[in-house]
Protein backbone atom coordinates (compact mmCIF):
# COMPACT_ATOMS: atom_id res chain seq x y z
CA UNK A 1 0.00 0.00 0.00
CA UNK A 2 1.35 3.43 -0.91
CA UNK A 3 2.66 5.54 1.92
CA UNK A 4 0.58 8.43 3.25
CA UNK A 5 2.85 11.45 3.62
CA UNK A 6 2.44 15.03 4.78
CA UNK A 7 5.94 16.12 3.71
CA UNK A 8 5.40 16.57 -0.02
CA UNK A 9 7.47 19.36 -1.54
CA UNK A 10 6.33 21.61 -4.35
CA UNK A 11 9.16 20.26 -6.46
CA UNK A 12 7.94 16.68 -6.01
CA UNK A 13 4.38 17.63 -6.95
CA UNK A 14 5.63 19.59 -9.96
CA UNK A 15 7.45 16.44 -11.07
CA UNK A 16 4.15 14.57 -10.96
CA UNK A 17 2.49 17.15 -13.19
CA UNK A 18 5.44 16.91 -15.61
CA UNK A 19 5.32 13.12 -15.97
CA UNK A 20 4.33 11.62 -19.34
CA UNK A 21 0.54 11.49 -19.21
CA UNK A 22 0.20 7.72 -19.48
CA UNK A 23 2.75 7.12 -16.74
CA UNK A 24 1.05 9.63 -14.45
CA UNK A 25 -2.40 8.07 -14.88
CA UNK A 26 -0.93 4.58 -14.38
CA UNK A 27 0.78 5.62 -11.15
CA UNK A 28 -2.38 7.32 -9.88
CA UNK A 29 -4.41 4.20 -10.73
CA UNK A 30 -2.00 2.03 -8.76
CA UNK A 31 -2.28 4.31 -5.73
CA UNK A 32 -6.05 4.37 -6.09
CA UNK A 33 -6.32 0.59 -6.13
CA UNK A 34 -4.17 0.33 -3.02
CA UNK A 35 -6.70 2.34 -1.03
CA UNK A 36 -10.07 2.16 -2.81
CA UNK A 37 -12.23 -0.06 -4.98
CA UNK A 38 -11.45 0.92 -8.59
CA UNK A 39 -15.02 0.53 -9.86
CA UNK A 40 -17.03 2.19 -7.08
CA UNK A 41 -17.97 5.87 -7.07
CA UNK A 42 -19.45 7.75 -4.15
CA UNK A 43 -22.66 9.60 -5.08
CA UNK A 44 -23.25 12.93 -3.35
CA UNK A 45 -26.06 15.46 -3.66
CA UNK A 46 -25.55 19.19 -3.10
CA UNK A 47 -28.34 21.53 -2.02
CA UNK A 48 -28.22 25.30 -1.56
CA UNK A 49 -30.03 25.86 1.72
CA UNK A 50 -29.43 29.64 1.62
CA UNK A 51 -28.76 31.22 -1.74
CA UNK A 52 -27.21 34.57 -2.75
CA UNK A 53 -26.46 37.77 -0.89
CA UNK A 54 -22.97 36.70 0.23
CA UNK A 55 -20.78 39.71 1.20
CA UNK A 56 -17.60 38.02 -0.05
CA UNK A 57 -16.13 39.11 -3.40
CA UNK A 58 -15.00 35.72 -4.75
CA UNK A 59 -14.44 36.40 -8.44
CA UNK A 60 -15.95 33.08 -9.58
CA UNK A 61 -19.13 33.16 -7.50
CA UNK A 62 -22.58 34.09 -8.79
CA UNK A 63 -23.87 34.36 -5.20
CA UNK A 64 -21.64 37.31 -4.26
CA UNK A 65 -23.30 40.69 -3.74
CA UNK A 66 -20.57 42.00 -6.04
CA UNK A 67 -21.84 39.85 -8.93
CA UNK A 68 -24.47 40.96 -11.43
CA UNK A 69 -25.50 37.38 -12.14
CA UNK A 70 -29.25 37.56 -11.53
CA UNK A 71 -29.09 35.24 -8.52
CA UNK A 72 -31.65 36.40 -5.96
CA UNK A 73 -30.87 36.27 -2.26
CA UNK A 74 -33.02 33.93 -0.19
CA UNK A 75 -33.45 33.15 3.48
CA UNK A 76 -32.34 29.91 5.11
CA UNK A 77 -34.62 27.07 4.00
CA UNK A 78 -37.13 25.62 6.41
CA UNK A 79 -35.79 22.57 8.25
CA UNK A 80 -38.53 20.26 6.97
CA UNK A 81 -38.00 21.40 3.40
CA UNK A 82 -34.32 20.49 3.63
CA UNK A 83 -35.13 17.09 5.12
CA UNK A 84 -37.56 16.40 2.30
CA UNK A 85 -34.85 17.11 -0.26
CA UNK A 86 -32.45 14.86 1.66
CA UNK A 87 -34.97 12.02 1.52
CA UNK A 88 -35.30 12.48 -2.24
CA UNK A 89 -31.52 12.39 -2.61
CA UNK A 90 -31.32 9.18 -0.59
CA UNK A 91 -34.05 7.58 -2.71
CA UNK A 92 -31.98 8.49 -5.80
CA UNK A 93 -28.97 6.61 -4.41
CA UNK A 94 -26.86 9.35 -2.82
CA UNK A 95 -24.68 8.39 0.13
CA UNK A 96 -23.78 11.91 1.20
CA UNK A 97 -26.00 14.99 1.41
CA UNK A 98 -24.08 18.23 1.14
CA UNK A 99 -25.65 21.56 2.09
CA UNK A 100 -24.33 25.02 1.27
CA UNK A 101 -25.28 28.44 2.59
CA UNK A 102 -24.06 31.67 0.97
CA UNK A 103 -22.68 33.26 4.12
CA UNK A 104 -19.36 34.78 5.02
CA UNK A 105 -19.93 33.00 8.30
CA UNK A 106 -23.07 31.74 10.06
CA UNK A 107 -24.57 33.93 12.77
CA UNK A 108 -25.15 32.33 16.15
CA UNK A 109 -28.90 32.81 15.62
CA UNK A 110 -28.68 30.49 12.60
CA UNK A 111 -27.05 27.64 14.45
CA UNK A 112 -30.14 26.04 16.11
CA UNK A 113 -31.78 25.46 12.71
CA UNK A 114 -28.49 24.19 11.25
CA UNK A 115 -28.17 21.75 14.17
CA UNK A 116 -31.72 20.47 13.56
CA UNK A 117 -30.95 19.94 9.89
CA UNK A 118 -27.77 17.98 10.62
CA UNK A 119 -29.51 15.75 13.14
CA UNK A 120 -32.46 15.13 10.83
CA UNK A 121 -30.36 14.20 7.81
CA UNK A 122 -28.13 11.88 9.83
CA UNK A 123 -31.18 10.10 11.25
CA UNK A 124 -32.05 9.10 7.68
CA UNK A 125 -28.72 7.26 7.39
CA UNK A 126 -27.03 9.75 5.07
CA UNK A 127 -23.60 11.23 5.57
CA UNK A 128 -23.86 14.95 6.20
CA UNK A 129 -21.66 17.71 4.84
CA UNK A 130 -22.08 21.46 5.19
CA UNK A 131 -20.36 24.55 3.81
CA UNK A 132 -21.38 27.70 5.66
CA UNK A 133 -18.32 29.90 5.30
CA UNK A 134 -15.87 30.59 8.09
CA UNK A 135 -16.51 29.03 11.50
CA UNK A 136 -15.53 29.96 15.03
CA UNK A 137 -14.23 27.16 17.28
CA UNK A 138 -17.51 27.16 19.23
CA UNK A 139 -19.58 26.85 16.05
CA UNK A 140 -17.44 23.94 14.92
CA UNK A 141 -18.03 22.28 18.29
CA UNK A 142 -21.80 22.77 17.92
CA UNK A 143 -21.74 21.10 14.51
CA UNK A 144 -19.65 18.24 15.88
CA UNK A 145 -22.08 17.70 18.75
CA UNK A 146 -24.95 17.63 16.25
CA UNK A 147 -23.13 14.83 14.44
CA UNK A 148 -21.92 16.59 11.30
CA UNK A 149 -19.75 14.18 9.35
CA UNK A 150 -17.93 16.58 7.00
CA UNK A 151 -17.36 20.29 6.69
CA UNK A 152 -16.43 21.76 3.32
CA UNK A 153 -14.18 24.80 3.12
CA UNK A 154 -12.12 25.00 -0.07
CA UNK A 155 -8.74 26.69 -0.25
CA UNK A 156 -9.62 27.46 -3.91
CA UNK A 157 -6.10 27.91 -5.34
CA UNK A 158 -2.48 28.42 -4.39
CA UNK A 159 -1.68 30.99 -1.68
CA UNK A 160 -0.08 33.18 -4.38
CA UNK A 161 -3.02 33.15 -6.80
CA UNK A 162 -5.76 33.29 -4.17
CA UNK A 163 -5.40 37.04 -3.56
CA UNK A 164 -6.03 37.70 -7.26
CA UNK A 165 -9.48 36.10 -6.95
CA UNK A 166 -10.65 37.04 -3.44
CA UNK A 167 -9.94 40.04 -1.22
CA UNK A 168 -12.57 39.84 1.53
CA UNK A 169 -10.96 36.94 3.38
CA UNK A 170 -7.41 35.71 3.52
CA UNK A 171 -5.92 32.32 2.75
CA UNK A 172 -5.07 32.03 6.43
CA UNK A 173 -8.75 32.59 7.29
CA UNK A 174 -9.54 29.49 5.29
CA UNK A 175 -6.80 27.45 6.94
CA UNK A 176 -7.98 28.62 10.37
CA UNK A 177 -11.50 27.33 9.68
CA UNK A 178 -10.09 23.98 8.56
CA UNK A 179 -8.16 23.83 11.82
CA UNK A 180 -11.30 24.61 13.87
CA UNK A 181 -13.17 21.86 12.02
CA UNK A 182 -10.39 19.31 12.51
CA UNK A 183 -9.99 20.14 16.20
CA UNK A 184 -13.75 19.67 16.71
CA UNK A 185 -13.43 16.15 15.31
CA UNK A 186 -15.30 16.73 12.05
CA UNK A 187 -13.97 15.25 8.83
CA UNK A 188 -12.55 17.84 6.44
CA UNK A 189 -13.67 18.38 2.85
CA UNK A 190 -11.40 20.85 1.06
CA UNK A 191 -10.37 21.31 -2.53
CA UNK A 192 -10.12 24.02 -5.12
CA UNK A 193 -11.03 25.44 -8.51
CA UNK A 194 -8.90 25.17 -11.62
CA UNK A 195 -9.29 27.04 -14.88
CA UNK A 196 -9.42 30.50 -13.28
CA UNK A 197 -6.46 31.71 -15.29
CA UNK A 198 -3.90 30.27 -12.90
CA UNK A 199 -0.66 28.63 -13.98
CA UNK A 200 0.39 25.03 -13.48
CA UNK A 201 2.62 26.32 -10.68
CA UNK A 202 -0.55 27.53 -8.93
CA UNK A 203 -2.17 24.13 -9.37
CA UNK A 204 0.95 22.60 -7.81
CA UNK A 205 0.59 25.08 -4.93
CA UNK A 206 -3.08 24.23 -4.42
CA UNK A 207 -2.32 20.50 -4.18
CA UNK A 208 0.71 21.19 -1.98
CA UNK A 209 -1.40 23.13 0.56
CA UNK A 210 -3.78 20.23 1.06
CA UNK A 211 -1.19 17.44 0.86
CA UNK A 212 0.91 19.01 3.62
CA UNK A 213 -1.87 19.60 6.14
CA UNK A 214 -1.29 17.71 9.43
CA UNK A 215 -3.98 15.31 8.23
CA UNK A 216 -5.19 15.11 4.65
CA UNK A 217 -8.78 16.16 3.95
CA UNK A 218 -11.02 13.13 3.86
CA UNK A 219 -12.64 14.62 0.73
CA UNK A 220 -10.89 16.67 -1.97
CA UNK A 221 -13.26 18.25 -4.51
CA UNK A 222 -11.60 19.32 -7.76
CA UNK A 223 -13.72 21.93 -9.55
CA UNK A 224 -13.37 23.32 -13.06
CA UNK A 225 -14.43 26.95 -13.27
CA UNK A 226 -18.00 27.40 -14.48
CA UNK A 227 -17.84 30.94 -15.91
CA UNK A 228 -20.98 32.90 -15.05
CA UNK A 229 -21.72 36.19 -16.78
CA UNK A 230 -21.85 38.99 -14.22
CA UNK A 231 -19.01 37.58 -12.13
CA UNK A 232 -15.47 38.94 -12.37
CA UNK A 233 -14.06 35.79 -13.93
CA UNK A 234 -17.09 35.16 -16.09
CA UNK A 235 -16.89 38.64 -17.61
CA UNK A 236 -13.14 38.35 -18.09
CA UNK A 237 -13.78 35.39 -20.37
CA UNK A 238 -15.75 37.70 -22.66
CA UNK A 239 -12.94 40.27 -22.87
CA UNK A 240 -9.70 38.32 -22.62
CA UNK A 241 -8.76 34.70 -23.28
CA UNK A 242 -8.42 33.38 -19.74
CA UNK A 243 -6.24 30.29 -19.61
CA UNK A 244 -9.10 27.78 -19.63
CA UNK A 245 -7.79 24.46 -18.41
CA UNK A 246 -7.92 21.64 -20.95
CA UNK A 247 -9.12 18.13 -20.16
CA UNK A 248 -5.63 16.61 -20.02
CA UNK A 249 -4.42 19.21 -17.52
CA UNK A 250 -7.56 18.68 -15.44
CA UNK A 251 -6.85 14.93 -15.35
CA UNK A 252 -3.26 15.68 -14.33
CA UNK A 253 -4.61 17.70 -11.38
CA UNK A 254 -6.88 14.82 -10.34
CA UNK A 255 -3.98 12.37 -10.60
CA UNK A 256 -1.70 14.58 -8.51
CA UNK A 257 -4.39 14.85 -5.83
CA UNK A 258 -4.82 11.07 -5.80
CA UNK A 259 -1.11 10.30 -5.57
CA UNK A 260 -0.38 12.84 -2.83
CA UNK A 261 -3.53 12.10 -0.80
CA UNK A 262 -4.04 8.35 -1.28
CA UNK A 263 -6.80 7.73 1.25
CA UNK A 264 -8.94 10.78 0.41
CA UNK A 265 -12.09 10.72 -1.68
CA UNK A 266 -11.26 12.80 -4.76
CA UNK A 267 -14.44 14.32 -6.15
CA UNK A 268 -15.25 15.58 -9.62
CA UNK A 269 -17.30 18.63 -8.74
CA UNK A 270 -18.32 21.79 -10.60
CA UNK A 271 -17.67 21.84 -14.33
CA UNK A 272 -18.36 18.15 -14.87
CA UNK A 273 -21.46 18.88 -16.94
CA UNK A 274 -19.28 20.34 -19.70
CA UNK A 275 -16.82 17.42 -19.73
CA UNK A 276 -17.09 14.64 -22.26
CA UNK A 277 -17.68 11.12 -21.07
CA UNK A 278 -14.16 10.25 -22.19
CA UNK A 279 -12.66 13.04 -20.07
CA UNK A 280 -14.63 11.87 -17.03
CA UNK A 281 -13.51 8.29 -17.67
CA UNK A 282 -9.88 9.46 -17.63
CA UNK A 283 -10.53 11.20 -14.30
CA UNK A 284 -11.92 7.97 -12.84
CA UNK A 285 -8.87 6.09 -14.16
CA UNK A 286 -6.66 8.72 -12.49
CA UNK A 287 -8.27 8.18 -9.10
CA UNK A 288 -11.44 10.27 -8.88
CA UNK A 289 -14.01 8.26 -6.91
CA UNK A 290 -16.74 10.70 -5.95
CA UNK A 291 -19.18 12.88 -7.89
CA UNK A 292 -22.09 15.20 -7.30
CA UNK A 293 -25.21 13.79 -8.88
CA UNK A 294 -28.44 15.59 -9.76
CA UNK A 295 -29.33 18.43 -12.11
CA UNK A 296 -27.93 21.37 -10.11
CA UNK A 297 -24.92 22.34 -7.98
CA UNK A 298 -25.95 25.30 -5.84
CA UNK A 299 -26.66 27.68 -8.76
CA UNK A 300 -24.74 25.90 -11.55
CA UNK A 301 -26.06 23.12 -13.82
CA UNK A 302 -24.96 19.51 -13.36
CA UNK A 303 -25.02 16.42 -15.55
CA UNK A 304 -28.15 14.82 -14.03
CA UNK A 305 -28.86 11.38 -12.58
CA UNK A 306 -29.98 9.76 -15.85
CA UNK A 307 -26.82 10.81 -17.68
CA UNK A 308 -24.68 9.55 -14.81
CA UNK A 309 -26.48 6.19 -14.71
CA UNK A 310 -25.93 5.72 -18.43
CA UNK A 311 -22.26 6.67 -18.13
CA UNK A 312 -21.74 4.30 -15.18
CA UNK A 313 -23.29 1.46 -17.20
CA UNK A 314 -20.96 2.11 -20.14
CA UNK A 315 -17.88 2.36 -17.91
CA UNK A 316 -18.73 -0.56 -15.64
CA UNK A 317 -18.87 1.65 -12.57
CA UNK A 318 -21.27 1.37 -9.64
CA UNK A 319 -22.25 3.45 -6.59
CA UNK A 320 -20.06 3.01 -3.54
CA UNK A 321 -21.35 0.13 -1.45
CA UNK A 322 -18.41 -1.26 0.52
CA UNK A 323 -19.27 0.46 3.80
CA UNK A 324 -22.36 1.64 5.58
CA UNK A 325 -23.30 5.28 4.88
CA UNK A 326 -22.61 6.28 8.46
CA UNK A 327 -19.00 5.08 8.41
CA UNK A 328 -17.67 8.63 8.69
CA UNK A 329 -19.11 9.06 12.16
CA UNK A 330 -17.44 5.89 13.33
CA UNK A 331 -13.99 7.08 12.32
CA UNK A 332 -14.39 10.63 13.62
CA UNK A 333 -11.58 11.26 16.11
CA UNK A 334 -11.18 14.47 18.13
CA UNK A 335 -7.86 16.19 17.60
CA UNK A 336 -5.41 15.99 20.42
Amino acid sequence: MSEIRQDWTRAEIAELFDMPFGQLVFRAAEVHRAHHSPDEIQLCTLLSIKTGGCPEDCGYCSQSVEADSGVEATKLMDVQAVLQRAAQAMDAGSQRFCMGAAWRNPKDRDMPAIVQIVKGVREMGLETCMTLGMLTPSQAEMLAEAGLDYYNHNVDSSPEYYERVISTRSYQDRLDTLDHVRRAGINVCSGGIVGMGETREDRVGFIHTLATLPKHPESVPVNALVPVKGTVLGDMLDDTPLAKIDDIEFVRTVAAARITMPASMVRLSAGRESMSEAAQALCFMAGANSIFTGDKLLTAPNAGEDADSEMFARLGLKPLSGEEPMRAAARREPAE
